[in-house]
């Protein structure tokens, strides 16, 4: 289920002519996965959260979850030691 995003900024990208064909995709499927791995890779990197990537993902949070899980990137970011100083914080 695509999200919209109600204030947005435009791109253009300039790809080979013939990406489309090679990819056998259609246009809009080619630019769902380029917003999908690109939040992806944002998220990965720690430059957005997950909400704001499944907003540019066009999906729910949940559907971005599985798109996390379906790539091996972990839905949480924390660290073993992470978890373990809140704890202490927490105590």
């Amino acid at each position: 289920m695509a999200i919209a995003i109600k204030d947005t900024t435009e791109f253009k990208l300039q790809l080979p002519s013939d990406i489309l064909l090679t990819l056998n995709q259609s246009k809009q499927e080619l630019e769902r996965n380029i917003k999908q791995s690109l939040a992806i890779s944002l998220y990965k990197q720690e430059k957005i959260t997950i909400g704001k990537a499944a907003q540019l993902a066009g999906t729910s949070r949940y559907e971005f979850e599985i798109l996390l899980a379906d790539a091996g990137v972990p839905i949480s970011l924390l660290s073993a030691d992470d978890v373990f100083n809140d704890e202490q914080k927490l105590q």
